[in-house]
């Protein structure tokens, strides 16, 4: 049944988590290296996961699936969680909290542009737009607010940050021919990933974790952000009379963000931080008609 004010509370909740996560990848990447984070997170993940799939009675979907959709979640699995999180926790090891999270949300805008070539739509001259003033406040981010010298303060980390969101618009471009049910294709992805987590952290940084707060945070990450954020929003758009009216929600999350960035983090908020997020989201808002038209192919196709 579609229950609005019911879709706002999940969708709050939603965003309440999402605002917590740029400050708990911080205090993970105190004492863990990126890949140890990953692994910690996506062990809990899978885990949550197979719970809220046990306690819908939908545990069975599991094992029902074609021989080509383990196929298919065993590739998801490297873009989804591997190659995306090795990329996005990479930036947050580099950058300032309030400088990866804003660029982190310009995926969407870049799952516009990948919706010309991969899905047939239309490039409009509001997506250009969009695309300048979004790119505009990525600039004042990376640049801290030196935009004439252009001279970044960290390139490889800003780099990261923003191969995550090609990498994430990615994701779902390949998501929108995802017959599997939403939660269980998820979890497959995040099962078959994890042994390719398991050996590349062995390879590289070995298995032994420190026993610290850092380790209860990437358990944080991997619970909430990559587990029951994703649940929550989705029963957000199942029972949403005005779906619009949810996804706006989204707005609120990466100055939420800062809140909490400034008062556990200590980050002190540069004034360029607040002018490129405010470009950002602006750019964001002028080209969400489109993101809600990709948003309505990829419930059809599902």
């Amino acid at each position: 049944m579609k229950d609005q004010k019911t879709a706002m509370m999940y969708g709050l909740g939603t965003v309440l988590l999402w605002s917590t996560v740029a400050t708990a990848f911080k205090l993970a990447l105190a004492d863990l290296a990126p890949v140890q984070m990953l692994l910690v997170a996506c062990t809990a993940s899978v885990v949550v996961m197979a719970i809220i799939l046990m306690l819908q009675k939908r545990w069975h979907l599991v094992f029902s699936l074609k021989k080509k959709q383990y196929i298919q979640s065993f590739g998801m699995g490297l873009i989804n969680p591997c190659l995306y999180y090795f990329f996005l926790f990479g930036a947050f090891d580099r950058l300032p909290a309030q400088e990866a999270q804003p660029l982190n949300y310009t995926w969407a805008l870049v799952l516009a542009y990948l919706s010309v070539p991969f899905l047939g739509h239309r490039l409009r001259k509001l997506d250009i737009l969009a695309g300048l003033v979004c790119y505009a406040g990525v600039v004042v981010i990376a640049t801290r607010g030196a935009v004439t010298s252009l001279s970044f303060s960290d390139p490889l980390g800003v780099a990261l940050a923003i191969g995550s969101t090609l990498v994430w618009a990615s994701y779902w471009i390949i998501a929108t021919r995802d017959t599997r049910d939403p939660v269980v294709g998820l979890f497959l992805n995040f099962l078959f990933g994890l042994p390719v987590i398991a050996l590349i952290c062995w390879w590289t940084e070995g298995l032994s974790l420190p026993v610290t707060g850092s380790l209860v945070a990437a358990l944080y990450v991997g619970i909430f952000e990559m587990g029951i954020a994703f649940v929550l929003w989705s029963y957000a758009m199942k029972k949403a009379e005005n779906t619009s009216r949810v996804s706006n929600l989204i707005f609120i999350s990466p100055f939420l963000s800062l809140v909490f960035i400034y008062f556990i983090l200590g980050e002190q908020i540069l004034p360029s931080t607040y002018i490129g997020l405010v470009l950002i989201m602006g750019g964001l808002w002028l080209q969400q008609k489109k993101v809600k038209e990709w948003k309505q192919e990829l419930a059809d196709a599902q």
